[in-house]
């Protein structure tokens, strides 16, 4: 075990402490007290929204440059500290230690591409229809930014979240997770470090009490949420009555289709990679696998020996190929979904029985279950664990029918060697990312992420599309 943290809320630059109200515990072994949190209510979010008022024109009017400098130096610091933040990162979460560790470098990445976009922010010269008359288009940071992030990538999140808004002149005030609100310290901790003035990036540490006191707050000019649909819900309504800008992301029911003419080794690869890996709590993750009738059996066959095979222990083991679920409520999760597949005509072909390790920890058996059917409950709800289930189907028509089904739309993937059917997939899946021969779960930080239906709201997030959430354009007119 190691030392247990005692954390605080960041406030105008400074450490705020309050009344010890809550843990965070190891999820691998839950005799470990990773940190202990204050909680904040809506007397932290009125402070923290005030100094990032209060910070707002001496960051907005700043030099590009000295937004650049900040969020690269910071991305340097974490780069030169990814092992020992990616180490709290999965003894906090539960990833395993190469996951930790690569989070940590992605967001150390995702800080070092917004430093470059803080440069990059450009306008437009537009000829007017009046003789003599000129205009110009130029963006302006929008004002203070609440930010309500997930515990399932618990610095990825926040960083490109914190980045793009910084990046282009607002303040924050965000609230992490509640079961992982260390490895969230971690990174403003360091963005103050890098020389950060006091009060653009302010955190509260507390539950849902704090989240419903920044999507009310008049001082909030915008929201971005990651989380449930449930929840997202709610903010979207809070942040519309009072005309606040809101983005949303909330999770998938996201397909992987196998045709018969795929190559059974790669189908096997991106399924395994796609379903259980960080332990299925990826919104992104392939939870619904399609599947010809001509491959079906080998390709559940082929899977269901590498999902047995996978090593399932404790986060920081160089052993361990899949850690626990974040969370006893969340491995409680997975177990109900297997439960309500079984009874409902699943057929568990691996997994899908209790854990005991020799640490207490929240373990799940990494499960696939074949023979399920497209309107069943396993393939409509989101399960958030390493559980995937098989849909047997005739035909690439009846494939995509069946990927589109459903009410989510963020990833969708297909394993296929036709060039027709790929090209076909990624025009007419309704999802707002397609993946061929890829996991679904895949992604890279200097593009768009976002869905479709009701996994998104609101404008796109990472890479260049960020702009236009973190900034409102200005047309401006003058006649010589």
């Amino acid at each position: 075990m190691t030392d247990t943290l005692e954390l605080s809320h960041w406030i105008g630059g400074e450490k705020v402490s309050g009344a010890i109200a809550g843990e965070s515990l190891n999820p691998s072994d839950t005799r470990d007290v990773v940190a202990r949190t204050p909680k904040g209510g809506a007397a932290e979010v009125d402070q923290a929204v005030a100094a990032a008022r209060a910070a707002f024109p001496g960051w907005s009017d700043a030099s590009p440059e000295v937004r650049f400098d900040v969020l690269d130096k910071a991305g340097s610091l974490i780069m030169a500290r990814a092992a020992e933040i990616g180490r709290l990162l999965s003894r906090e979460e539960g990833k395993t230690l190469p996951e930790g560790i690569g989070e940590t470098m992605r967001a150390a990445r995702i800080l070092k591409y917004f430093a470059g976009e803080a440069l990059r922010v450009h306008g437009q010269n537009l000829a007017s229809t009046r003789p003599g008359v000129e205009i110009q288009t130029y963006r302006q940071a929008v004002g203070v930014f609440g930010l309500i992030t997930p515990w399932n990538f618990p610095i990825a999140i926040p960083a490109w979240k914190i980045a793009p808004a910084i990046a282009f002149g607002n303040t924050v005030v965000i609230k992490p997770a509640g079961p992982t609100p260390a490895t969230a310290e971690a990174l403003i901790a360091v963005l103050h470090e890098a020389g950060l003035p006091k009060g653009v990036v302010n955190m509260v540490i507390g539950d849902g009490d704090v989240g419903r006191a920044i999507v009310a707050h008049p001082g909030i000019d915008g929201i971005s949420f990651t989380g449930s649909q449930a929840v997202g819900a709610g903010v979207a309504e809070g942040a519309v009555k009072r005309q606040a800008r809101v983005q949303l992301e909330m999770g998938g029911k996201n397909p992987l289709i196998v045709l018969d003419d795929a190559d059974l080794d790669r189908a096997v690869a991106v399924a395994l990679d796609g379903s259980f890996f960080a332990t299925g709590q990826r919104c992104t993750a392939s939870s619904r696998l399609i599947v010809q009738d001509g491959i079906h059996d080998r390709f559940v066959a082929a899977l269901a020996e590498k999902v047995a095979a996978l090593r399932v222990g404790d986060a920081l083991d160089s052993n361990t190929q899949m850690g626990p679920a974040v969370s006893e409520s969340q491995r409680e999760v997975s177990y109900k979904y297997i439960d309500i597949a079984r009874e409902t005509g699943g057929r568990i072909v691996t997994g899908g029985q209790r854990l005991n390790l020799d640490k207490p920890g929240w373990y799940v058996q990494p499960t696939l279950i074949a023979d399920t059917a497209a309107d069943a409950r396993i393939n409509n709800e989101e399960v958030f664990g390493p559980v995937a289930s098989t849909i047997r189907v005739a035909t690439y028509e009846e494939a995509l029918a069946v990927a589109n089904g459903v009410e989510f739309g963020l990833s969708a993937g297909i394993v296929t060697q036709s060039l027709k059917y790929a090209r076909d997939f990624q025009r007419n899946a309704k999802a707002g990312m397609t993946m061929v021969n890829l996991a679904t779960a895949g992604v890279d930080y200097h593009v768009p992420f976002g869905g479709s239906k009701k996994s998104s709201y609101g404008s796109r997030e990472q890479g260049f599309a960020a702009v236009e959430f973190y900034t409102q354009i200005k047309t401006s007119y003058s006649a010589s």
